[in-house]
């Protein structure tokens, strides 16, 4: 254990990190993932509906994979690379700016990221940490 010491409380133990899952943790892990598979249909949907090409919707999943190229200078800029593009705000952003814009390129590419994400939650890959690639948020679950 590792100890805090505190102004008004003096000093308390502080539980060192543990690799056991919480009780109740692969409920969350399940709903997590349940809910990466949703966005990953609504994604495709949304993609198709818009008139995307569905022989292109492969290739294009695969396409936000590159964030990993920054892991090639450690895994520091690996970790930020990644995340940039691997996350909802920037595919939900997308979608906002396409229907706001009226633009299809913005709208299919957030279908896409929004899609890709969703299948990555799905499959239990989660944002990185900078400590490695193999550490992510969704480890506590």
């Amino acid at each position: 254990m590792t100890s805090i010491t505190t102004a008004a409380t003096g000093t308390f133990a502080r539980p060192a990190t543990s690799t056991v899952a919480e009780p109740g943790s692969r409920v969350v892990r399940f709903w997590l993932q349940a809910e990466g598979a949703a966005a990953f249909v609504a994604g495709i949907v949304l993609y198709l509906q818009a008139g995307g090409e569905a022989w292109l919707i492969i290739p294009l999943l695969i396409v936000p994979d590159l964030g990993m190229i920054g892991y090639l200078a450690g895994p520091r800029l690996g970790a930020i690379t990644y995340n940039l593009v691997h996350n909802w705000v920037i595919g939900l952003a997308l979608l906002g700016a396409g229907a706001g814009l009226g633009s299809d390129v913005l709208w299919l590419a957030g279908a896409v990221l929004v899609a890709h994400v969703g299948m990555d939650r799905a499959l239990g890959y989660g944002l990185k940490l900078a400590t490695g690639f193999k550490r992510t948020h969704l480890q506590a679950f």
